[in-house]
């Protein structure tokens, strides 16, 4: 170990101190904005209406899932009341499996208004900006079993 001079070794104390002050400060901060963020509020759908469901599915869904096999998404008959992200077979990301989460019909309305924003890191590119045709798949999808 280097020799410094009492000064210089006084002066390296205080300014590691103040690093760790400084750092626990931060932490400190971070762990308050953590506790302070408002939970999630869950949104019922309104009432959807399955024929129309049925043709949304249709026209925007199948690109990327079937009702009973895997594509680039996981199929969907069942998906209602499932533990999200645990369909066999399908290789979903570490975030979804992770999730928790179970398809219900607020879930799925969260998910298909903002899938990011439910699960940060998943992978669906595609979100349904309106209630009324989100309501309309989540009826169609609750048809699925």
């Amino acid at each position: 170990m280097p020799h410094h001079p009492p000064a210089a070794r006084r002066a390296m104390v205080l300014n590691m101190v103040a690093a760790l002050v400084v750092a626990a400060a931060g932490a400190g901060a971070c762990a308050a904005q953590a506790q302070a963020a408002p939970a999630r509020e869950w949104t019922s759908p309104p009432p959807g209406d399955t024929a129309r469901g049925a043709a949304l599915y249709q026209a925007r869904c199948t690109a990327c899932h079937a009702v009973d096999g895997n594509k680039i998404g996981p199929a969907h008959r069942g998906v209602m009341g499932r533990r999200v992200g645990s369909l066999p077979g399908y290789k979903y990301s570490d975030e979804l499996a992770r999730s928790r989460l179970r398809w219900t019909p607020q879930t799925l309305n969260a998910w298909l208004q903002d899938p990011e924003e439910l699960v940060a890191g998943q992978r669906m590119g595609f979100q349904v900006d309106d209630a009324q045709e989100r309501a309309d798949l989540i009826a169609y999808l609750a048809t699925l079993k």
